[in-house]
C-alpha cells in the first residue's frame, strides 16, 4: 500500500501526533539515507512499509505521515559507511531503537541478528552481517500524550524535609499479598492503596525508583537464566519500561505509568528517577547494534583515539558523550519530557562523574552542567549526583556545583565504621552527622547536599549488614568474585542467621543504632525498601541480576518491633525541626566553646576540646542541639524553634556514665529514645549535671523539658 508523505519538521525529535498524523523525527549526522519501518504487528518479522525520508534540516531527518496514529509500530533503518577503524557503524539490515521512542513495545530477543558483524567471524566486529534484525528487536510505539491529570501540580517539598525511599518498581509489590496477583510488580501495584497506605504509614515523603527507561538484560545473563533486574542497562530514555506495565504494551505502559505518580502526589509522595545517561545497553565494540550505534556510531559516543574503541568510564563498555550538543540535547529532552510530561520531581543521576568528564578530567565546570543550570524546568527539580564513575579521579564526593545534592558515600562509610568500632576520628562523625559541612559549605550548598545513607541498592541491606562479614553471592553464577569484598559489616559473632538470642539482640540494636544515626543526621536521609522491617539477601551485596525472593521485599516476614521503631524514628525527626536544619550550624561543626546551636561534651559533662578530636581509640561523645539557635523562617516569616536535645552516642562494647551539661544547657531532660529497647517512647527523667547511664553500643536521646 502506497504511504503518502509530507515534508514535516525536524523538531520535536522522535515520534509527535497532532491529531492528524505523525510527524517523525531523527538525528543523524553522517547517514547517508534513513528509512521509516511501520510495522502492523509487534510479532511481524517484517515491516509492511518502507519510507525512504528524503528531508534533512541540520543533521535531523524529518518527515510527516497524515492518517495515522497512536499505537502504530515503527522503528528505522540507517544507511552509512561500515568502517569500524574510522568509528562508522551504519548497518541498514538492522532495525533500530528511535532514541525518543516514547514507548517500546515488548523486549529484546537476543539472536546473532542483532549484531552489526557476524558473531564468530575471524575478523570480529570488522565483518559485516547481513541478517535482517527485525524479527528480535522490539517495535517503538507512537502514543497519544493527552491524560488527565486532575489538576495535579509538583509538590515542591524543601530538600531539607525530604525523607527518600529508594524501591524498585517490581520489588516492592511483587510479594504483597494484599495487591491482586494480576497487577503485582507493576506501576499500578505502586499505585495501589495498599502500596501507598504503606508509604505513608511509614513517614516517607519521597521514592526514588531504581530505573524504569525502558532496558536491556545482556545476554551472557539471559543465558544463565539470569535478568538485568535492577535496570541500569538503558536503551530508551524516554520509555518507560514495558516489563513494570500490567495494563497494556501499546503505549498503554505511559499511562499507567502517570496514573502512578498522580497517585503518589495525591499522598503526598515524590517521584524521583534513578537515570543512567552515562552509558547505554550497546556495550562495546562486540556489542549488538540496536539504536544509537547504528543511527550514528561517532556521534553518540566516546570513542578512543583508536575510534574502533569505547571509552570506557562505566564499567558496562561503553560511555554517552556528554561533550556533544545532540547528546546534551537528549539528555535534556529527557529530563524536561519526564517533569513536564510525567510529572516526575526530581533524578538520581548514575555515576554522574560520567556525564561531568571534559576530555579525560572530571568538570564541575562541564557543558552538562552549564545547560542544567540555565533550564528554567530541569534546574528547578531535585538533581541527585552519585559522585563518582570507575575512571580515574571519578571519585568526586563533594566536588559537583550549587544545585546538587549528592549520595553521601564517606557518610556511608564513616558511619559503619563508626558502629562497628573501626579506629577512626571523632571528628569525622561529627562532621557526618551535621551535614559533612567540610565537603558542601564552601561551595555555598547547604545540609541538603548529603544525601545521607547507610545501604543503598548496590551492598548489603540493613539486616546483612549486621548479620555477614562476607559477601555470598554464590547465586550470580561468577563464583563470588563479582561485588564489593570490603564491606564494612560485622556479623556481631557469627556469619549468617543464628538462632543465638544474644547475637540477635545485638543485631537488632545494632541495626536500631544505624538507623537513628541515619535519622537524626544533618541532611537527606535515604532508606532502602525492607531495611525498615529487616529484609534480607541472605548474604547476596550485588543482586542485579536477581528478579526474585533474594531481590523482592518479603512482605510476609516482617520485623514487626523494628518496623514500629523506625516509623517513631521517622516520626521524631519530622516533628523536630533541629534535625533537619535548612542551614549550617555556625562556626566549625567540630568546635565546641562559645558556640550558640551546636556543643560536643566529653561523658564526664565537659566540653570537647581540639585534641578529643584525634583519639581513633575514642568511641563516645555527646552533643548538645539548642532549639532556639535553628537561625532559619516559617513560611509565615516566624522564627523557626524546637526543644533542645542532649544525644548521647556509645559504640563502645561496654556501658558508660556520662555526665549531663550544667544548668545553663537545660535545668531538666526526659528520655525519648534509646537504642537498647525496641520501642521510642518517653521514660525517665534527669536533672542538669546527673549522671545517666549509656548502655554498650548505644545511643540515648534526651530533650530538654523546656525551651531556653
Amino acid at each position: 500500500m502506497e504511504i503518502k508523505t509530507r515534508t514535516g519538521s525536524p523538531y520535536p525529535l522522535g515520534a509527535t501526533f497532532d491529531g492528524k498524523g505523525v510527524n517523525f523525527s531523527i538525528y543523524s549526522e553522517n547517514a547517508e539515507a534513513v528509512e521509516l519501518c511501520l510495522f502492523d504487528s509487534p510479532t511481524d518479522a517484517e515491516e509492511s512499509t518502507r519510507i525512504r525520508i528524503k528531508e534533512r534540516t541540520h543533521q535531523v531527518w524529518h518527515v510527516y505521515i497524515p492518517d495515522i496514529g497512536p499505537g502504530q509500530l515503527y522503528g528505522y533503518r540507517v544507511y552509512g559507511a561500515y568502517e569500524p577503524t574510522n568509528g562508522l557503524r551504519f548497518n541498514p539490515h538492522k532495525l533500530l531503537i528511535d532514541p525518543y521512542a516514547k514507548a517500546i513495545n515488548g523486549t529484546l530477543q537476543w539472536n546473532d541478528a542483532l549484531f552489526g558483524y557476524e558473531v564468530g567471524n575471524p575478523d570480529g566486529d570488522l565483518s559485516f552481517s547481513e541478517i535482517d534484525s527485525a524479527p528480535f528487536i522490539p517495535k517503538c510505539v507512537v502514543i497519544d500524550t493527552s491524560f488527565d491529570w486532575e489538576g495535579d501540580t509538583p509538590l515542591r517539598i524543601p530538600m531539607h524535609k525530604s525523607i527518600i525511599y529508594e524501591t524498585h518498581v517490581k520489588g516492592f509489590t511483587a510479594t504483597h499479598p494484599d495487591i491482586p496477583e494480576a497487577i503485582r510488580g507493576s506501576y499500578s501495584a505502586l499505585a495501589h492503596p495498599a502500596s501507598i497506605s504503606y508509604l505513608k504509614s511509614l513517614g516517607v515523603t519521597a521514592i526514588e525508583l531504581m530505573p524504569v527507561h525502558h532496558f536491556i538484560t545482556d545476554r551472557h545473563l539471559q543465558e544463565k537464566g539470569l535478568t538485568n533486574y535492577w535496570g541500569y542497562n538503558t536503551i530508551g530514555f524516554f520509555a518507560p519500561d514495558v516489563r513494570y506495565a500490567a495494563t497494556g504494551t501499546h503505549g498503554e505502559q505511559v499511562r499507567e505509568f502517570k496514573e502512578m505518580v498522580k497517585a503518589l502526589h495525591q499522598a503526598g509522595i515524590e517521584v524521583i528517577l534513578d537515570v543512567v545517561y552515562n552509558h547505554t545497553g550497546e556495550g562495546n565494540e562486540m556489542g549488538p547494534t540496536l539504536s544509537f550505534r547504528g543511527i550514528d556510531n561517532s556521534a553518540y559516543y566516546r570513542l578512543a583515539d583508536e575510534p574502533r574503541y569505547y571509552m570506557d568510564f562505566t564499567g558496562t563498555g561503553n560511555t554517552l558523550n556528554a561533550r556533544l550538543p545532540n547528546v546534551l540535547r537528549l539528555i535534556m529532552d529527557s529530563l524536561r519530557y519526564w517533569i513536564q510530561e510525567m510529572h516526575v520531581d526530581g533524578f538520581r543521576f548514575d555515576l554522574a562523574s560520567a556525564l561531568a568528564r571534559e576530555l579525560h578530567e572530571v568538570d564541575k565546570l562541564s557543558s552538562f552542567f552549564d545547560v542544567i543550570h540555565q533550564d528554567p524546568v530541569i534546574s528547578q527539580a531535585k538533581l541527585i549526583a552519585e559522585p563518582w564513575d570507575i575512571g580515574e579521579g571519578g571519585y568526586q564526593v563533594g566536588e559537583f556545583p550549587p544545585g546538587w545534592a549528592e549520595w553521601n558515600g564517606k557518610y556511608r562509610d564513616c558511619v559503619r565504621d563508626y558502629w562497628i568500632g573501626a579506629d577512626s576520628m571523632l571528628g569525622e562523625f561529627a562532621n557526618r552527622i551535621t551535614g559533612s559541612s567540610d565537603l558542601y559549605r564552601d561551595d555555598y550548598r547547604t545540609p541538603a547536599a548529603s544525601i545521607n545513607f547507610v545501604t543503598a541498592h548496590d551492598g548489603f541491606t540493613l539486616h546483612d549488614l549486621v548479620t555477614y562479614n562476607e559477601k555470598h553471592n554464590e547465586a550470580n553464577g561468577e563464583d563470588n568474585n563479582d561485588g564489593d569484598s570490603h564491606n564494612r559489616s560485622w556479623n556481631c559473632g557469627v556469619e549468617g542467621e543464628t538462632t543465638d538470642g544474644e547475637i540477635n539482640a545485638l543485631r537488632a540494636q545494632q541495626k536500631r543504632n544505624l538507623l537513628t544515626t541515619l535519622f537524626l543526621s544533618q541532611g537527606v536521609p535515604m532508606l532502602v525498601a525492607g531495611d525498615e522491617f529487616g529484609r534480607t539477601q541472605k548474604g547476596n551485596n550485588n543482586a542485579y541480576c536477581q528478579d526474585n525472593e533474594i531481590s523482592w521485599l518479603n512482605w510476609k516476614e516482617q520485623d514487626e518491633k523494628l518496623l514500629t521503631f523506625t516509623k517513631q524514628l521517622i516520626a521524631l525527626r519530622k516533628e523536630h525541626p533541629i534535625f533537619c536544619r535548612r542551614k549550617w550550624f555556625q562556626g566549625m561543626p567540630i568546635k565546641g566553646a562559645g558556640l550558640e546551636d551546636i556543643a560536643w561534651f566529653l561523658p564526664e559533662g565537659t566540653e570537647m576540646e581540639d585534641s578529643h578530636w584525634q583519639n581513633d581509640f575514642a568511641r563516645s561523645l555527646a552533643v548538645f542541639l539548642n532549639g532556639q539557635g535553628i537561625r532559619s523562617l516559617n513560611d509565615d516569616g516566624t522564627k523557626v524553634v524546637d526543644q533542645s536535645f542532649y544525644i548521647m552516642f556509645n559504640a563502645f562494647w561496654e556501658p558508660i556514665e556520662y555526665t549531663l551539661p550544667p544548668m545553663k544547657y537545660s535545668k531538666r531532660w526526659v528520655k525519648v529514645l534509646d537504642t537498647a529497647f525496641e520501642k521510642i517512647e518517653r521514660s525517665e527523667e534527669f536533672e542538669a549535671e546527673q549522671k545517666v547511664k549509656v548502655g554498650p553500643r548505644s545511643i540515648v536521646v534526651l530533650m530538654a523539658t523546656e525551651k531556653i
